[in-house]
């Protein structure tokens, strides 16, 4: 990327390299600071970026940062001064357990902890796997089973706690996960299976039941990854939607991650993790009760954590209630449905899966990317995709405005058009999204690998000085 599309505020405000000797005053920040924000919005608001902006509603994250504001300051390690956050934590927990029914749980007590994200909750989760396996299986070299659709915080779980991951394979045409694969690589070391509801690139949600069998009689543990459809796809179920049961009612699972900060709608930084067994999530405390500061325990890996994250997750949930998420499930599921039809209304075009309020599709004509191309000058913002080379769309509340399904149809007819004129040609977005030709090699993904850490180094650093 170029140095103006990594830093374009370079040229309008002062850049910091040090900490300047006089401070400047609170308006002139603030005014900076909002300039900054309300062109950065612009780039959600009209409903056709994909993901990102769940809620999309300036009033409602208002109400929010109102709420953050009270407890921001308050860190929920130093209970005795937060007593507040006991009673966020402990019903934001409440709700989620109920959401998925976690009432319907016999012979174990559901819990569950707060996690600053997806990602958190799927690392507590593969450490919870872990650690109670070492401690009650006497297991040394744990692996854990995921489909190649799972997240990356899987692998990212298995890079820092030294976890085995056995990925499974997709089918191409379903894109769920290959149950024979599964079951033929489980042995005495698995402490887990995966499964998501949904996945972040289809939107499909993995055969729980079919999964829950094989943890139940192989006698393992079986996760549900709900970080991105946990709190629309139960919505979805009862507005009579098609979503397979995924949760506590299916016997094997026995932990679920939720993304609070997703279709939660709460500000960016909290997520859920849910088990079955209190004993399971009570495998990630952490205890120093020796050390000479005084005794130390934490509920995962976190130390301190701001009160007012949790404050807003709360407010939140409490606000919506059942009535609001199920009336936001049901504008996002029938404009996701309105955009499906769009797609499937182009024989150029295949949809890949069942997917539900997200979905991803190809083209077996074209390079889906000459429709990127297009799009994107259109003002779209998708998720790129790869092997095969696809684009999704997750339908959030910005898109249930009037008129973004509409333009999203005329628009898509106008893309397919210019993707079969230049069919011939290299999209411009195809090396930014799309997978190396022939396949990734390891001297393509040594490359690859280069040029990521070139941009997390330049997302961390300051424009070169002219």
């Amino acid at each position: 990327m170029s140095q103006s599309n990594l830093y374009p505020y370079q040229n309008r405000y002062p850049i910091q390299r040090r900490l300047p000797d006089k401070g400047r005053s609170r308006e002139e920040i603030l005014a900076e600071m909002t300039t900054m924000a309300r062109e950065e919005d612009a780039a959600w608001e009209n409903g056709k970026c994909s993901g990102t902006m769940y809620a999309g509603d300036h009033e409602h994250y208002h109400f929010l940062n109102q709420a953050f504001a009270l407890f921001g300051h308050g860190n929920v390690l130093q209970r005795d001064i937060c007593p507040s956050a006991t009673r966020f934590e402990g019903e934001i927990i409440a709700m989620a357990l109920d959401l998925f029914h976690a009432g319907e749980v016999k012979g174990s007590e559901p819990a569950g902890t707060i996690t600053t994200g997806g990602t958190g909750s799927i690392l507590h989760a593969m450490l919870s796997y872990r650690e109670h396996a070492r401690r009650h299986r006497n297991i040394t070299r744990p692996n854990f089973i995921k489909p190649e659709t799972a997240h990356p915080a899987f692998d990212k779980a298995a890079h820092l706690f030294g976890i085995e991951t056995r990925t499974a394979p997709v089918d191409p045409k379903t894109t769920l996960v290959d149950l024979a694969w599964v079951e033929s690589h489980i042995d005495e070391n698995t402490v887990a299976l995966v499964g998501s509801a949904g996945n972040y690139g289809y939107g499909t949600i993995d055969p729980i039941a079919d999964l829950s069998r094989l943890a139940l009689a192989r006698k393992v543990g079986l996760h549900v990854d709900g970080c991105l459809g946990g709190f629309i796809l139960p919505f979805g179920e009862e507005l009579g939607y098609d979503i397979p049961i995924f949760d506590f009612r299916v016997p094997g699972v026995t932990s679920i991650s939720a993304d609070t900060h997703k279709y939660g709608y709460a500000l960016k930084g909290t997520s859920v993790l849910l088990f079955r067994d209190k004993e399971l999530r009570n495998s990630l405390y952490f205890t120093v009760p020796e050390w000479s500061g005084g005794k130390y325990m934490s509920p995962g890996m976190e130390g301190s954590r701001s009160g007012g994250l949790i404050a807003a997750a709360w407010a939140a949930m409490v606000q919506l209630g059942r009535e609001g998420y199920l009336h936001y499930a049901k504008g996002i599921f029938e404009t996701s449905s309105a955009m499906q039809q769009a797609v499937h209304s182009h024989p150029e075009l295949r949809i890949l899966g069942k997917p539900t309020f997200l979905f991803s599709f190809t083209s077996d004509v074209f390079d889906i990317y000459h429709i990127n191309d297009f799009m994107r000058v259109r003002g779209w913002r998708f998720n790129g995709q790869q092997y095969p080379n696809a684009i999704h769309m997750a339908v959030t509340r910005p898109q249930i405005q009037p008129g973004v399904a509409e333009a999203f149809a005329a628009d898509l007819a106008g893309a397919v058009a210019y993707a079969k004129e230049h069919a011939a040609e290299m999209p411009q977005s195809a090396s930014i999204y799309g997978g190396v030709l022939g396949g990734m090699t390891d001297e393509a993904g040594e490359f690859i690998r280069a040029y990521m850490a070139h941009l997390l180094d330049a997302h961390q650093a300051l424009p070169s000085r002219s």
